[in-house]
């Protein structure tokens, strides 16, 4: 069976399990989900959003993450991974933002890697969900889910799974299709103990 053929059964089922999938990231400006995408490195999105919460009441502007103490945005964010750099790279990504792109996140996914801790899925998050521009970027989950299907192989890099997905995927499902697999991947063919007995993708799956 080909990828096409493979992706054509999983995504009515994916579908029906997960019909408005979104981001869960918390945020109310577009730069923030810029720093909440960045601080979710190696971390849930559950962690990140309870420290977003403090984060973002204490530092309510762009401004004032550019000139702010950088003790306390480590403080507001320590119980996440690799905070002492992710706090740098947040203050960096706020100056970065004032002085060269007017305050602005760019939509241009080379423009928005040059931002500190803003990678390809990083860059490729922001362009979904701020710009509603179609791309597929690849997380654990999709990695994940990838492999157990046969649609990618482990020697794969998340850019090579991303290539392959958007051949099998038409471009105006990206976005979708890009948050039901997150989702899929968080709550249903999870790491540990997936849920296979109810799983329709059995016959394809081979995990």
């Amino acid at each position: 069976m080909t990828s096409k053929e493979k992706i054509e059964i999983a995504l009515p089922f994916i579908d029906s399990l997960f019909p408005d999938a979104k981001c869960e990231l918390f945020y109310s400006k577009d730069y923030e989900l810029a720093i909440a995408v960045m601080l979710s490195a190696q971390t849930t999105d559950k962690a990140v959003n309870k420290a977003t919460e403090k984060l973002f009441k204490d530092f309510p502007t762009l401004e004032s993450f550019a000139s702010g103490d950088i003790k306390k945005i480590e403080n507001d964010i320590q119980f996440l991974g690799l905070f002492k750099n992710k706090a740098k790279n947040i203050k960096d990504l706020a100056n970065i933002l004032l002085t060269e792109f007017n305050g602005k996140l760019p939509s241009d996914k080379n423009e928005l890697q040059k931002l500190p801790g803003i990678g390809n899925k990083s860059a490729g998050v922001i362009r979904c969900e701020v710009f509603k521009i179609p791309d597929l970027p690849v997380d654990t989950h999709i990695i994940r889910i990838s492999n157990r299907l046969g649609l990618a192989n482990s020697k794969d890099e998340p850019i090579d799974i991303e290539r392959k997905l958007k051949k099998i995927i038409p471009e105006d499902r990206w976005i979708k299709t890009h948050h039901q697999l997150i989702h899929f991947g968080r709550y249903f063919c999870t790491a540990k103990n997936p849920k296979c007995e109810s799983c329709q993708l059995r016959n394809i799956c081979k995990y």
